[in-house]
């Protein structure tokens, strides 16, 4: 039996301190129990010589501190890992919470996992289909990828998130494909969205969900991420199933973090933010990737709101030092009521050489998003100048590009929550928006590439 202290000392905030205790580890589960009877979970932040600092999920409020004993689990945070996991809906800790049967566990896993070990790692190369032209098409998702979506307050990347979670597939493979959908700090209103969306559209018979509402205990939205990378390194290494993983929102996560960092009255760095969240992040995302001689896989698709849609906040910031690009959701297009709003020209996969091509897309795909990001760039500058200085001042050929980067929103980023265009279907869409082009205007195709796929309109 656990050894029982009654040796509380100190309560601040969410935090109580206990000494006299030995043995103790760092991340260790306890039970506090009241002098109700009532029992509070909570977990070990720090160990100093004999004492432990405990983060108390239910919160301190009503805890009399000589009457409160203390019992240490002696282990962490634990998961119930199965095949059955799939098609099934948990709270932020790993507990089911959609009234089926508890998972009879196969193996059961601490969360604490370690990143993957760059020498064993894989290089990403596959393509993955997500059926949104703005991503297959120009900022193409790799197999082993990490890339984040970078939205704003009010922008629709739970939509967006839902929608690849329905439509992701990897192309001309047999190995079975899952996802694992986590979401932090979310409103019921939200956390309903998901659930209803991923059972009418039949997407939960291959997700494992894991949601942590607003409400839930801040150290719970701090193991949630953590959880679902669990559940994803079981399926991905021990099944051998490819696994898309979808994190919603880390700006949640992060603030955790920094309410907890603030309850132990550490030092802050940036904007309040504690000094090792570009490591604790790092922790998170470099456990996604591919392993040699391993089939399975994970990718990682993290998404974030930045506040005040800075880039430059700390949050995105180290989120880009970490993953390899990132999606970037526009506010401008969202006015214009483009869906998805993907503002491609400063989004960037820096993989997406590597999943495009002959045998994975097809032979003409590089030389044509070079040239459709050319032209749309060459089109936003147009719409400037005739911001500027009027559209009489705009050549023929820049109203031509002009008319082009509204056909392009209109028509290539722009597409139905629930339409899943193949990558056929995308590539050809661009062929024909270049269409409205002389052909010497394209000097970024290769003439073999022209003559079999360029039809002038």
């Amino acid at each position: 039996m656990a050894e029982e202290y009654r040796t509380v000392i100190n309560i601040s905030g969410p935090l109580m301190l206990v000494e006299g205790v030995s043995g103790i580890k760092y991340a260790e589960l306890c039970e506090i129990e009241l002098k109700n009877g009532e029992v509070r979970k909570g977990q070990v932040l720090e160990v100093d010589k004999d004492r432990a600092l405990i983060q108390v999920f239910e919160g301190t409020r009503g805890i009399d501190i000589p009457e409160t004993k203390v019992r240490f689990r002696g282990r962490g945070i634990e998961i119930s890992l199965s095949p059955e996991i799939t098609g099934r809906i948990f709270n932020g800790m790993g507990e089911p919470i959609d009234n089926a049967p508890e998972i009879l566990p196969e193996v059961k896993a601490d969360i604490n996992g370690s990143p993957l070990n760059p020498y064993a790692r894989n290089y990403p190369d596959e393509f993955i289909q997500t059926g949104i032209s703005a991503i297959d098409g120009l900022n193409t998702l790799v197999r082993g990828q990490k890339l984040p979506i970078f939205s704003g307050s009010g922008l629709p990347h739970n939509s967006i998130a839902a929608q690849i979670a329905r439509q992701a597939k990897v192309l001309g493979k047999e190995e079975k494909f899952s996802v694992v959908f986590a979401a932090m700090g979310i409103t019921y209103e939200e956390a309903e969205f998901f659930i209803n969306d991923f059972r009418e559209t039949g997407a939960i018979s291959r997700a494992s969900m894991f949601i942590n509402l607003a409400n839930d205990p801040v150290i719970e939205r701090i193991a949630t991420p953590r959880v679902a990378l669990t559940a994803a390194e079981y399926l991905a290494f021990e099944l051998e199933m490819h696994t898309l993983v979808i994190l919603t929102d880390m700006t949640n996560y992060c603030e955790a973090l920094r309410e907890i960092s603030a309850a132990r009255k550490e030092i802050p760095g940036r904007r309040g933010y504690p000094g090792y969240m570009y490591t604790d992040l790092a922790s998170v995302y470099e456990r996604a990737g591919r392993l040699k001689n391993k089939k399975g896989s994970i990718t990682l698709i993290p998404i974030l709101t930045m506040p005040e849609d800075d880039k430059t906040h700390p949050i995105p910031d180290l989120t880009g030092y970490i993953t390899e690009g990132q999606i970037l959701l526009g506010r401008g297009l969202f006015r214009k009521k483009v869906f998805p709003p993907v503002n491609v020209l400063p989004s960037l996969s820096r993989l997406k050489d590597k999943g495009i091509g002959e045998g994975k897309t097809r032979e003409d795909h590089a030389d044509l998003f070079n040239q459709l990001i050319a032209c749309y760039s060459r089109g936003k500058e147009a719409e400037e100048l005739s911001i500027v200085l009027g559209e009489a001042a705009l050549s023929d050929m820049d109203i031509l590009y002009l008319n082009f980067s509204d056909e392009f929103e209109k028509r290539y980023i722009s597409q139905d929550d629930y339409e899943d265009r193949d990558i056929e279907t995308t590539l050809n869409l661009g062929w024909e928006l270049l269409s409205m082009f002389p052909k010497a205007e394209l000097k970024r195709i290769r003439d073999e590439h022209l003559d079999k796929y360029y039809k002038k309109s």
